[in-house]
């Protein structure tokens, strides 16, 4: 059902506002709010990040600071398969939004995965358009119903972190149509979103922010889009081309391009003041909306709570893939295992994706402390690091930060209005931790100058190992670090490399010798530079591990003294993130040989996979059991524990075909490009390809074992099909195990023979189950005539041929229990 339209509210205001008051609704306010309007009481809306947990204010951000629930992320939410369940977590996150007193929260992302190495697949949901798209909808629903507006994203053919500010993604239209843009067809449609954020990139020559095919033409008049479009975060290039072409909101403000130039070009007859009034009436809108004006009636927001923490655990478990489970290795017998290993150094980290959808919780559990929570004195727990993975530091943490005094918790921060720290400071604040992006917001909105301000933190740094470890400045402008009086490092970044926030060149390190438990003497600056839309500074460290002797040999000699075996690999903190690709499939720091090795000497080792996105496994043959945890979140840890042991059977299911090398994928060939992103795969991404071209994956799309057994039987469906009818597909389940389950069942659509040349098979859907032992049921499916079609670019249209088609049911794509024909008696066009 469609959203109140407000139209008589709305036109009232409208009437009643002046040209440049109308001008200044479409830009920011600051870095996350909109412009006010006060002389009509119209105050701002506040924006977010993220998607898998509100990412809350920093120091100056004018937004609250506060923790918030860190649930999975977004590729860990769609391998659930369960659309109440993630309709759930959109309520929490509403929930959360609403207590932290914003508006608009921005997510979800439902950007395909392409390549393996993206950046941003942790955060994303599917190769899948029509599962990308079911999540997406059912967590939009959710979150819209607390009175917060989802901000889907990044539209479109946004797939790589690498140029990913000015290249240019050539998609050809059907592959477009087919693959990179029903996600949000069908979340536009169904979900009703309140506002669509649009990608730094360019889609076929044009920036996404000024694209008139994407914005205007396509999901504005085509799709019936309502709400607003917001450019990503100085996504804006140009004055006309980005309203004109269907961008309703410049973020972050003041200013850059809209603004009083909007007000002139009006003025002058460059700008047909229609395009100014329907875009402000679209802001106007989201004021409705949101219950900033008007008379919606919204429940009251709430923050950490017992629920959301038990959802959390909750979407955790249900989210984790059971990969292989040889003789039956899992779940773990506790009443064999006297002592147990635990092993690898992301078994007792905080380990998640980076960028802007990090998350700031109230606490976190890891594998480690979940499995020691749960076994408590029933059974040695025992841990060993088993490999260093760090090949990037993580943000020194809050606990070895205390002010001058050596106490009081965080550095002292001084704030000036200069580049050079000449003066007295502006302001004077406390500062927790230093991990800032500020976005052309500055540190403290609407006190210091945003594009050029300085910094200085000083306190004392408290170490928590002793041994050598390794510091870093990582940031735009200039920055430096001294330690006891010492000048350790200076950072002074280009111009060029602050603008791309190329990683190689904004990232430098030094290593100090550190003894545990002493308070060092911190001095840290940091210069803006000019002009820096961008501008970002971190202060983190690799801490020694603190380890004597070889990390192998110990792991190894533990694994040997040990009843089973748990090593926990992956990547470390943030390796995966915003701003810059994987180099590549393989696990780093020797993780491959130590899986290798404990395997050797202990026969019950199971693996658990760390990570957001495929990786290689040339150990898959030497372990009998794989779980894929992904990145749970910070009740990962327990959820974890539970499915080990058996108190939660594992049902998620892959939603990323996992290759056996990096050279099978699909994209390998086009990957990553330069400033032309050619995707000359076109609509032979993921399982399309590997079941069309039949190249083995290691994993395939939908896989994802349970501790029980499901029969399927007695597929039904018509044998023949009229143009423009809807049909039901129905297949029977039976749990024939002897524990409860749930099940996926997965609905495939093959085209027989058509003009055009078509994926082998293509997902059209799904349904998730719970039986107990024994338990039968009968799953439905409805199927559509565009669920028959490919889309003819030549007719501009949808069209499916007369003639055979195939349904085929499968517990993934490569596992297909039960297959029928069905003719189609009339094209569809």
């Amino acid at each position: 059902m469609k959203q109140n339209l407000y139209l008589e509210e709305v036109e009232n205001l409208l009437r009643q506002m002046t040209l440049p008051e109308k001008v200044a609704l479409l830009s920011g306010k600051n870095n996350w709010a909109t412009m006010p309007i006060e002389r009509l009481n119209l105050s701002s809306i506040v924006v977010t990040d993220g998607p898998h947990g509100v990412r809350t204010g920093g120091q100056g951000s004018g937004r609250l600071v506060s923790k918030a629930t860190a649930y999975p992320t977004g590729i860990s939410m769609a391998s659930t398969w369960n659309r109440e369940l993630i309709r759930r977590v959109g309520i929490g996150l509403g929930e959360e939004t609403r207590h932290l007193e914003c508006q608009i929260l921005l997510g979800p992302c439902v950007n395909i995965v392409r390549s393996p190495l993206g950046g941003r697949n942790f955060e994303t949901y599917s190769e899948d358009p029509y599962l990308a798209g079911q999540i997406g909808i059912a967590y939009v629903k959710g979150l819209q119903s607390q009175g917060v507006g989802a901000s889907v994203k990044h539209f479109a053919a946004n797939n790589q972190e690498y140029e990913r500010f000015r290249g240019n993604s050539v998609v050809d239209e059907r592959t477009l149509r087919e693959i990179y843009l029903p996600a949000f067809e069908s979340i536009v449609k169904e979900g009703h979103p309140w506002t669509v954020m649009c990608s730094y990139n360019r889609v076929n020559g044009d920036y996404a922010s000024e694209n008139e095919i994407l914005l205007r033409k396509i999901l504005k008049e085509e799709w019936g889009f309502e709400g607003a479009v917001v450019s990503d975060w100085n996504a804006v290039h140009d004055i006309f081309r980005p309203i004109k072409a269907g961008l309703d909101l410049e973020m972050p403000g003041p200013a850059r391009y809209f603004g009083e130039n909007l007000v002139a070009a009006v003025n002058n007859w460059q700008l047909d003041e229609k395009i100014v009034d329907d875009a402000a009436r679209r802001i106007i809108r989201l004021l409705f909306w949101t219950g900033v004006i008007g008379e919606a009636d919204y429940p009251e927001g709430s923050g950490d709570t017992q629920e959301h923490r038990a959802l959390a655990r909750e979407v955790a478990a249900e989210s984790m893939v059971l990969l292989k489970n040889e003789n039956q290795i899992l779940p773990l017998d506790r009443k064999s295992i006297k002592k147990l290993a635990v092993i690898g150094l992301n078994a007792d980290q905080e380990v998640s994706g980076g960028g802007s959808s990090r998350v700031d919780p109230p606490y976190w559990v890891t594998p480690l402390q979940g499995l020691r929570d749960k076994l408590g004195e029933e059974m040695t727990v025992e841990f060993e690091p088993g490999y260093d993975n760090r090949v990037s530091p993580t943000i020194v943490p809050d606990e070895c930060l205390t002010h001058l005094d050596g106490k009081t918790p965080g550095l002292e921060t001084a704030l000036y209005n200069n580049m050079d720290l000449s003066g007295e400071p502006t302001l004077v604040r406390i500062d927790s931790r230093i991990q800032h992006w500020w976005s052309g917001g500055g540190p403290e909105q609407g006190v210091i100058e945003p594009e050029a301000f300085s910094i200085r933190w000083r306190g004392k740094f408290t170490s928590p190992v002793s041994g050598d470890t390794r510091f870093f400045l990582s940031n735009t402008g200039t920055s430096r670090l001294w330690i006891d009086g010492e000048l350790l490092l200076e950072n002074a970044v280009s111009p060029a490399a602050s603008s791309n926030l190329n990683w190689d060149e904004i990232e430098k390190g030094v290593n100090f010798n550190l003894e545990k438990d002493r308070q060092y003497d911190l001095q840290i600056e940091y210069e803006s530079g000019k002009n820096n839309l961008l501008a970002f500074f971190n202060f983190a460290y690799l801490p020694s591990l603190n380890v004597e002797g070889d990390l192998l040999t110990r792991a190894v000699d533990l694994a040997r003294q040990s009843d089973a075996a748990v090593v926990v690999v992956g990547f470390a903190d943030m390796y995966e993130s915003e701003g810059h690709d994987r180099p590549n499939m393989d696990l780093p720091g020797g993780q491959n040989a130590l899986v290798k090795a404990v395997a050797e000497v202990n026969k019950n080792t199971v693996v658990v996979v760390n990570v957001g996105a495929p990786v290689a496994m040339p150990w898959v043959d030497f372990v009998d059991g794989i779980l894929l945890s992904y990145y749970p979140g910070q009740e990962g840890g327990h959820a974890l524990a539970d499915i080990l042991f058996g108190d939660v059977n594992p049902s998620g299911k892959l939603t990323v075909s996992y290759p056996k090398r990096l050279e099978d994928n699909p994209a390998f060939l086009h990957y990553p490009g330069w400033k032309d992103v050619q995707y000359g795969e076109g609509l032979f991404v993921g399982y399309r390809y590997y079941d069309t071209k039949d190249v083995p994956p290691a994993f395939p799309f939908g896989h994802g074992l349970s501790y029980t057994d499901f029969l399927y039987s007695e597929i039904a469906f018509p044998g023949e099909v009229f143009t423009g009818e809807d049909f039901k597909v129905s297949v029977m389940i039976e749990n024939t195990g002897n524990v409860p389950g749930k099940e996926v069942v997965q609905l495939y659509v093959r085209d027989v023979q058509s003009k055009l040349i078509r994926p082998y098979k293509e997902l059209k859907g799904f349904e998730k189950v719970l039986l107990d032992p024994g338990e039968t049921t009968i799953v439905e499916f409805t199927l559509t005539p565009r669920d028959l079609s490919y889309y003819d670019p030549y007719q501009k249209a949808w069209v499916a041929e007369a003639g055979e088609f195939e349904v085929l049911i499968g517990a993934s794509s490569r596992d297909i229990r039960l297959q029928g024909r069905f003719e189609l008696k009339e094209a569809v066009n």
